[in-house]
């Protein structure tokens, strides 16, 4: 696991200079502490900063092919790279190296930018083309590493993470107020856009090419998401389990110490059930528990760790852990709203004491129908063939009926959310039950201001002003499946790379570790899609994950594989109202954050009021708020501070 950067240019008077390159990555340290390098000709440069986890000798970086005309730059693994350099070899190639990079320069040299379609991995990958000068960058297909670039006249740079971009540029820092309104309506900034105007995320499952200073993006997969087939349970069941088998195996190579995230959900526990199976060595494994029994998983992590057979170690956070929220804001480099990012960080931070690569379970609750909110988009179904009119009759007096929950974590307050939102068009039912501020919220925060700015961006970019748009495309994908099916589509294309992967490879990388996914292995996630829905939700027993539960049942303990699903949050309602309250108010009601000019002030003041003395809960959009506040405190305000960390 690395970090990249670097730049092209196609005017030999605007270079990126050797203090700029120099500084890009030493701001990238924390994903490489093992080794850096650089490259750079008279239109471009390259650096790199190395996390050594296979070929420990011979895995510097830039790396070139025999007559230096094809340079890469790479972070991630490429996890089929065995075969592929069989391949090569045979075609002719000499390789010099052991491990994965230089098989993508010599791929390059034979498939062109079609190279990524043959990388079974996780990847960002910059390769220079040399007498083209033709910068060529990839992402892999579900957005596990991230690649950002930049577009100047005459110029393009590049790096994993936008800190790195900014010290290498002296861009004006204006915040977008398109990625502000969806940040505030997802808790994440989607791709392509970034929180700041002119930079930009490559979204997952592109390649970009740029040459003479044209660029051009291009998608390199696009599975048949409409495409549904329908076999024996059992043959789904055995076609899973060896896939994924495959998968954890070849996730397991490494030449540094490996370990497991278990949490005692069904998908940490398969996952490490199955590396405990391919060791001949206790796994090690980690979780984190809270003192709030609403959000305490340890027991379950605890009886997994049991039954396979693992070496545990348990970490229990406290709302101390605020102290960590000013090292989030910095690391995250755009405001980030899932808590969880919090007990991720403090268990990433454990768990590099021991290892240097961690696999996980993400993404098994979107590829097997695992969140509560699939049963909600199911039964919602089934009243959609009743007239939206009488749909709302309905369930409007029936959710004002509903007791208004101070608890983020009861089911009344999931119920009165459903009853809410059951009258609305699918799409925006689900963005009511993902979204974190509604249109009408956000209109009553944003200052007048910042409604013109955003009314004038929309004005430039109408194709992007609405929110909701990013799930509406998400539910056209796929037009014919059932209504489960288009909603973990969705969650694949936004939720997924936008939010959950974003905050495993940030919290993990700012402590140098590497997380791995078997779950995001592109055969297991097309084999998933593939699937009727009966595979993954039945109403009849409340059953979830059905499939996956079916083909791991000896990994599987009664009580995890019974028990209701849980997320891995935090306890911010009691928190804010408790030990946090004075810090909440610090932060959020401080002068300068009331003058910032985006909000209005008297709609902070009234939430924390109203949360703090538990008239109404609004833990999930304080948290919004603060971290916006913390990051523009790190980012906006103090930008210098922020080059010198470097």
């Amino acid at each position: 696991m690395c970090g990249i950067c670097g730049a092209a240019w196609a005017d030999p008077g605007r270079p990126l200079g050797d203090d700029a390159l120099a500084a890009m990555v030493s701001r990238l340290r924390h994903r490489g502490p093992d080794d850096s390098g650089t490259y750079r000709d008279a239109h471009a440069a390259l650096g790199f900063r190395r996390l050594s986890i296979v070929d420990l000798p011979g895995g510097h970086q830039p790396l070139s092919n025999e007559d230096g005309t094809v340079w890469v730059v790479f972070n991630g693994e490429i996890y089929n790279f065995p075969a592929l350099r069989r391949r090569l070899e045979a075609r002719g190639h000499t390789l010099r190296s052991t491990g994965d990079t230089e098989v993508l320069v010599h791929l390059y040299e034979d498939e062109g930018p079609g190279l990524f379609s043959h990388l079974r991995g996780m990847f960002a990958i910059a390769i220079w083309d040399v007498p083209r000068r033709k910068l060529v960058l990839g992402r892999d297909r579900l957005g596990q590493k991230p690649l950002l670039y930049r577009r100047e006249p005459g110029r393009i740079s590049f790096a994993s993470e936008l800190k790195s971009l900014l010290v290498g540029s002296d861009a004006p820092r204006r915040i977008d107020p398109i990625a502000l309104d969806r940040y505030l309506t997802y808790g994440y900034v989607p791709h392509p856009t970034s929180i700041l105007e002119g930079f930009h995320k490559l979204p997952p499952a592109h390649l970009a090419i740029w040459q003479d200073d044209r660029m051009e993006l291009r998608r390199y997969w696009d599975p048949d998401w409409g495409r549904e087939e329908r076999r024996p349970a059992a043959e789904d069941a055995e076609r899973l389990r060896s896939l994924l088998d495959e998968s954890v195996r070849e996730q397991m190579i490494a030449d540094v110490p490996l370990g497991s995230f278990l949490s005692g959900g069904v998908d940490s526990t398969i996952i490490t059930g199955l590396m405990q199976r391919a060791s001949d060595r206790p796994v090690k494994t980690f979780s984190i528990g809270f003192g709030d029994p609403a959000f305490d998983e340890s027991r379950f992590a605890e009886l997994a760790a049991k039954r396979l057979g693992t070496e545990h170690h348990a970490f229990r956070i406290e709302p101390r852990a605020w102290e960590t929220l000013p090292a989030l804001a910095d690391q995250f480099d755009e405001p980030f709203a899932d808590s969880s990012a919090l007990p991720t960080w403090q268990v990433a931070r454990m768990a590099r004491e021991q290892v240097t690569v961690a696999l996980t379970g993400d993404a098994g609750d979107e590829l097997f129908a695992g969140y509560d909110r699939y049963r909600a988009v199911s039964l919602a179904a089934r009243l959609d063939r009743l007239p939206a009119a009488i749909r709302r009759f309905l369930a409007v007096p029936l959710a004002r009926a509903v007791p208004a929950s101070s608890r983020a974590k009861t089911r009344l307050r999931r119920v009165r959310r459903w009853l809410e939102a059951v009258g609305e068009p699918p799409e925006g039912r689900y963005l009511r039950w993902v979204g974190m501020f509604d249109e009408t919220a956000r209109a009553g925060l944003y200052s007048d201001a910042f409604l013109d700015d955003l009314a004038r961006a929309a004005d430039d970019r109408p194709g992007e002003a609405d929110p909701a748009s990013l799930l509406e495309r998400g539910f056209a994908a796929a037009p014919g499946r059932d209504p489960v099916t288009r909603a973990t589509i969705v969650d694949l294309l936004t939720y997924l790379p936008g939010d959950l992967l974003v905050k495993v490879d940030m919290a993990s990388m700012a402590h140098s570790l590497e997380c791995r996914s078997p779950f995001l292995d592109h055969r297991v996630v097309e084999l998933a899609l593939a699937m009727p829905v009966d595979r993954k939700l039945r109403w009849r027993g409340g059953r979830s994950k059905v499939v996956l539960k079916q083909a791991f049942a000896d990994l599987l303990p009664r009580e995890i594989r019974d028990r209701r699903k849980m997320g891995f949050g935090v306890p911010l309602d009691r928190w804010f109202r408790n030990e946090l309250a004075g810090e909440l108010r610090a932060v959020l009601l401080d002068r300068a954050a009331l003058d910032r000019g985006l909000f209005r002030p008297e709609a902070v003041e009234r939430m924390v009021a109203e949360h703090i003395s538990g008239r109404r809960d609004h833990a999930y959009r304080l948290w919004a708020l603060l971290m916006l506040e913390l990051w523009s405190l790190r980012y906006l305000d103090a930008p210098a501070e922020v080059a010198a960390h470097a």
